[in-house]
């Protein structure tokens, strides 16, 4: 995994696929992966995106990143990789690499995906990667479009849990 930098937006362009964003109501507009490039580059200590590489070349993106679930705030993480490097582990040896990064992190004690339900390989990299299905959920993503997804996550065991009503922990 390579930090995610300026030169990456080819790269997200290619994940914008019908076939990359079936589980996730379509392909994006041109200026929403611009926008979506932008906010990877800005994300600081609210998380950080990183390129997949194997034998120099991009195959596929994960990050991790701030959000509020069920009253705490936690670390959420998303991936995708290339159709040509599918199914050889790739991207659960990225999402294996990334409890890691969130765990260095030190902020939030729980690291969560929200793979489609129905998206047998994305719920397969969290089984892969350590992650334990806490149930389902509907979510609204991308705005429009409902979604069932599992909610998987990892004990990152960081102490120091913060509520909303707390506000996030200090930066590092």
């Amino acid at each position: 995994m390579v930090p995610w930098s300026e030169g990456d937006l080819a790269l997200l362009v290619a994940c914008n696929s019908a076939e990359m964003t079936v589980h996730l109501g379509g392909p994006e507009a041109h200026e929403q992966v611009v926008s979506r490039h932008r906010r990877y580059l800005a994300l600081e200590e609210r998380g950080r995106m990183f390129r997949v590489v194997l034998d120099g070349d991009a195959v596929g993106s994960i990050g991790y990143w701030e959000r509020t679930w069920q009253g705490e705030f936690v670390w959420e993480t998303g991936w995708g990789v290339l159709p040509g490097f599918q199914g050889r582990g790739i991207a659960a040896a990225a999402a294996r690499l990334v409890v890691e990064e969130a765990r260095g992190a030190g902020r939030y004690r729980r690291l969560h995906a929200f793979p489609s339900a129905d998206h047998a390989a994305s719920n397969g990299v969290c089984r892969k990667a350590g992650f334990r299905l806490g149930g389902e959920h509907d979510f609204e993503y991308p705005k429009g479009h409902w979604m069932r997804c599992n909610d998987w996550s990892v004990d990152l065991g960081v102490s120091g849990v913060r509520t909303p009503s707390e506000g996030p922990p200090p930066s590092s």
